[in-house]
């Protein structure tokens, strides 16, 4: 299947990687949306929300970044990203694991309802049905799921 991976603390260095990265990834996700044009808007959000609020992993193979999560103090977890190449391997499964080493209190986190690889994922992964919200951003319907430990 794939390579070993390694997984590390975020370095700003990081950034135009962790962004081609989400916005590539999310396009394999959701075709029908232009990711490229959400960019500028992703950047902001990810410098303004995400890096002074959240601990980062990274994922990275042969000195390439291939996933990140976010996990923040209060244990909601906002990106879970993974390289289409590496769907369906361990990589997910480690992040995941990642962001319940640093939040051993539980994680939250809301998933779109219409992305039910991701869903089945994150319940095989021992998280729970939690409610339902909508994205206030894109006005798309989610699910709150929740880990306990």
């Amino acid at each position: 299947m794939s390579a070993a991976f390694a997984l590390r603390p975020y370095r700003e260095a990081d950034e135009d990687a962790a962004i081609e990265l989400w916005r590539r990834t999310w396009q394999q996700a959701y075709p029908s949306i232009d990711f490229t044009a959400r960019v500028a808007w992703w950047r902001e959000r990810w410098r303004t929300e995400l890096v002074p609020a959240a601990s980062i992993v990274v994922a990275e193979q042969a000195d390439a970044l291939i996933g990140f999560v976010t996990i923040d103090d209060k244990g909601y977890l906002d990106q879970l990203v993974v390289s289409p190449e590496q769907w369906g391997s361990p990589l997910a499964s480690a992040l995941v694991d990642e962001a319940k080493r640093l939040s051993p209190d539980g994680v939250s986190l809301l998933v779109n309802e219409d992305n039910a690889r991701a869903i089945r994922f994150y319940l095989r992964n021992g998280f729970e049905h939690a409610g339902k919200d909508m994205n206030p951003t894109s006005g798309r319907p989610v699910l709150r799921m929740a880990w306990r430990p």
